[in-house]
């Protein structure tokens, strides 16, 4: 019989299986691949053994304590950025919990006390929270890991009280930066919003482990130059509509301007060149941002968090609410992260922001297929039926990445189901 010293972790998503009760069989499976997807790399990059996977919960093993909890600080991190990308309904809410000790290892389990007693903690951990033992307390690196004492539990099956500690919240060092986020469906930005933890442990993750498989140089040369193609063959179609209603004596509808005009700023940042000139403080802070995250020269990151944050500052001087969720929206966008603001943009349209619509409608010709499912699902929920020809267009074309598989990504029919919505 095989022993060792182990670090075991569980974590799970909370209230899954009532959550199961209420969606299709392919929404559960295509729900436990994107948590199985964001996970899997995290505990990889921190050296962990995935053990088993059951349903939403992970069994791991680690051989240092310290990197077990790191794992589990970055995984929490790592769903605070992904929940702020989907709609409320989309969310993964999972909380983590770790023990130490000496288990019996066969070749695809491991058991004893310290499993039992993972499992148990696991049971009174809240979502979004990383819970370990005492034992992990005394055995980890405590100048590397923040804790805080959450009390003593008498644990089923488990003989005496076990003393539980907590990761506290950030701050206590940033080091990457943030976007200011908003929840889909909000109302309004949260202002100064930071990741739980900081980005502590996330940071140390190498790039390559942010994706499953992560791109080397060549991959995303190629996909940067099939995304100038597919945006430059959408400016060229866009161009051709307000060049063939001019001719026909009409004027060309508000969204077919902002086709433009966004199609030509979109390829000018793939090929590096920036965005549109602006003429408010706030959107020459945001175009000053984009040409940092797309500037080719590595750029410190203390002076990208200062670009970020001044354009934060003006945002929130921005006294309508729809505007300050578009220019929210179009911070997110020049940090490269469309889905995100997905979110903004629907708080705009609440707010009655008509650039909020229209570059919500945009989207849903997006070259990522997760970022079209999101814009037609806000578009869907907020019934608008200005998006119905374009809903109409992707529900019988479909786009790039579409995949109809249980466990793939289909815009075609979140299109589909949006049409619904609306009354088709």
């Amino acid at each position: 019989m095989k022993t060792a010293n182990l670090a075991i972790v569980f974590t799970d998503i909370q209230g899954f299986t009532e959550r199961t009760s209420r969606q299709t069989l392919e929404q559960n499976q295509r729900l436990l691949k994107v948590h199985h997807d964001l996970l899997t790399p995290v505990f990889k990059a921190f050296g962990g053994r995935i053990i088993k996977s059951i349903g939403d919960a992970f069994l791991v093993t680690f051989e240092s304590p310290t990197q077990a909890v790191l794992g589990g600080m970055a995984i929490q991190d790592r769903l605070w950025q992904y929940n702020r990308s989907v709609l409320e309904a989309e969310r993964l809410d999972v909380r983590v919990a770790i023990n130490v000790g000496e288990v019996r290892v066969e070749s695809n389990d491991v058991f004893g006390e310290p499993v039992n007693i993972a499992s148990r903690v696991e049971s009174i951990a809240e979502a979004g929270e990383v819970f370990f033992t005492e034992a992990v307390y005394l055995a980890m690196n405590k100048a590397e890991v923040p804790s805080q004492e959450v009390g003593a539990f008498e644990l089923k099956g488990i003989p005496g009280k076990i003393r539980v500690f907590r990761v506290p919240r950030a701050p206590y060092r940033v080091e990457v930066p943030a976007v200011v986020h908003v929840t889909p469906g909000a109302e309004a930005p949260i202002p100064n919003e930071q990741p739980p933890f900081g980005n502590l442990a996330l940071s140390r993750m190498p790039a390559s482990s942010h994706a499953p498989g992560g791109p080397d140089l060549a991959s995303t040369a190629a996909a940067l130059g099939s995304r100038a193609a597919t945006v430059g063959g959408q400016l060229v179609s866009h161009t051709r509509t307000v060049i063939e209603s001019v001719k026909a004596g009409r004027r060309p509808s508000a969204l077919a301007l902002r086709k433009l005009a966004i199609g030509g700023g979109v390829l000018a940042l793939v090929l590096g060149i920036g965005f549109v000139l602006r003429d408010s403080p706030a959107e020459n802070a945001i175009e000053a941002v984009a040409e940092a995250s797309s500037s080719k020269e590595k750029i410190p990151l203390k002076e990208k968090l200062a670009l970020v944050q001044d354009a934060e500052k003006l945002i929130s001087q921005e006294k309508s609410p729809g505007e300050r969720a578009w220019l929210h929206g179009q911070l997110a966008e020049a940090l490269e992260a469309p889905g995100q603001a997905v979110g903004f943009y629907r708080s705009g349209v609440k707010a009655g922001h008509g650039d909020s619509e229209d570059r919500l409608i945009e989207l849903l010709e997006h070259p990522e297929c997760g970022v079209r499912v999101n814009a037609a699902d806000a578009l869907g929920n907020l019934k608008l039926d200005s998006a119905r020809g374009e809903l109409e267009d992707l529900a019988k074309d479909g786009g790039p990445g579409d995949d109809p598989g249980l466990f793939s990504c289909d815009s075609r029919k979140a299109a589909k189901k949006a049409l619904e919505r609306l009354g088709r």
